[in-house]
């Protein structure tokens, strides 16, 4: 009997007979093989595999067929996150780290007063662990992946012919619930990889935790500052500056969450299949010849091509993640100003991070198609820094007062230029003033500015 993919010994010799090697389909024969054995990508010997078992295959999706609702299998994908992260320490945070979070943060909203008029967006400060991070996080996490499941799905489903989908009617949705398992078991082991690096609950960009929740896992900051020159007292405290700053600016611009999950539900509702490319080449596919239906497969036989839909989805998505970041990374700037000798080492060090990312990240970027990580942040800060030079604090802010006030990609092309010779915006003076009170009059006027610490 063959090996089941994702195992190593035998099978490894017969490698250049996989047929399904760097296609789709390889990665749904490895998640039949080990969806219950380790985390997506973790086995070895998938890639290099041979022809899967059929027995096995239809003995593991049996297995999968657990019923659940919606395109993903988020029970399966929170107990294989925290089976990831139980992997390794996922200490509980002790009371002294607790104290000193709480102490950070209320430092942190002190010193970001003077550098921005949106108030404190904190109404209270908590400590994760890894798993807890996993756990309240994935909420949010359903909005994010949800969309590009379902519309995955659903394009999948459409693009077979009107005849084919009346006779597999069925098999469509034993079909479903079975890539709901494998999609659950790649976005848990994605998950469980981020927990092992985020620092905050806003540390891919977004937030994470409901409204005005800070929160900061200290396992991860620990092992962030093990590897700098940096007291960890410093880190703690330029992480909960982050933390703090992110909390005052999706507070206080209503609109922002909204926009950044609508331009992932936009990416989503954009998946085509080129169903006629498909036709046309396997028109010519002789399958009782592996070496040409390997070429075939390795050659994107069944590859997602982005639409223009998804393509201005995805700028609109990456430009206002780096504007977040941006902006945060300026705000920040000013506030550690003279006060923290570290704080040019934990800049750098954070902007080397968002434009590397790391392997979790990748991960998630290769399952749901999107890069949560912004790689313009050095062009966004800039321009804000800029733009705060030449017309003020609140020329700077103001701009989030509508997404059609914010810049574009172009603008980071040249962020020393935005709004030069310009007035603050192409409103009006009594509009933008108008805004203005608006804006900085919204959700979160009236918050705590100094959380104390919730008990997890």
């Amino acid at each position: 009997m063959n090996e089941i993919p994702g195992g190593t010994g035998a099978g490894d010799d017969d490698g250049d007979q996989n047929p399904f090697k760097g296609t789709p389909f390889e990665q749904m024969f490895s998640a039949f093989g080990g969806a219950f054995g380790g985390a997506f990508g973790g086995a070895t010997g998938g890639a290099g595999g041979p022809v899967p078992d059929l027995s096995a295959i239809m003995a593991q999706f049996q297995r999968m067929m657990t019923p659940h609702d919606g395109p993903l299998n988020w029970e399966l994908a929170v107990d294989t996150a925290r089976k990831a992260v139980a992997q390794g320490s996922d200490p509980s945070p002790t009371q002294r780290q607790k104290d000193a979070v709480a102490d950070a943060m209320r430092l942190a909203d002190l010193w970001l007063d003077p550098t921005t008029d949106f108030p404190s967006g904190v109404v209270s400060a908590t400590v994760w662990s890894r798993a807890e991070w996993i756990v309240e996080t994935t909420d949010v996490w359903k909005k994010l992946v949800e969309p590009m499941a379902g519309s995955a799905g659903d394009a999948l489903a459409q693009a077979l012919p009107e005849e084919m989908r009346a006779m597999a009617g069925p098999l469509l949705g034993m079909l479903r619930q079975a890539s709901g398992a494998m999609l659950a078991n790649q976005v848990g082991a994605a998950l469980g990889g981020l927990a092992g690096e985020v620092w905050s609950s806003t540390d891919v960009g977004l937030p994470l935790a409901a409204p005005g929740r800070a929160a900061i896992v200290p396992a991860n900051v620990t092992e962030f500052a093990a590897g700098l020159d940096v007291t960890e007292d410093d880190v703690l405290l330029y992480v909960a500056l982050r933390e703090a700053a992110h909390h005052r600016l999706f507070a206080h611009v209503p609109w922002l969450s909204a926009h950044l999950l609508g331009a992932v539900s936009d990416y989503a509702a954009g998946i085509e299949i080129d169903t006629s490319g498909i036709e046309e080449q396997m028109r010519g596919l002789d399958m009782n010849d592996m070496a040409s239906m390997q070429q075939a497969f390795e050659g994107g036989l069944f590859d997602l091509k982005p639409s223009p839909a998804q393509q201005a989805a995805l700028e609109r998505l990456e430009v206002t993640l780096a504007l977040v970041e941006g902006w945060v990374d300026e705000v920040v700037g000013q506030a550690v100003g003279e006060r923290m000798p570290s704080a040019g080492k934990l800049q750098e060090a954070v902007r080397r991070r968002r434009a590397a990312g790391g392997p979790a990240e990748q991960t998630f970027a290769n399952l749901v198609g999107l890069e949560l990580r912004p790689r313009r942040l050095r062009d966004a800060s800039t321009l804000w820094g800029s733009l705060r030079t030449r017309q003020g604090t609140e020329a700077r802010d103001g701009v989030w007062m509508h997404p059609d006030l914010l810049p574009s990609a172009s603008d980071l092309d040249d962020p020393l230029g935005f709004r030069e010779g310009a007035d603050a915006t192409t409103l009006s003076d009594e509009e933008f003033e108008a805004g203005l009170r608006d804006l900085l009059g919204g959700p979160g006027e009236d918050t705590d500015p100094g959380p104390g610490t919730e008990q997890p």
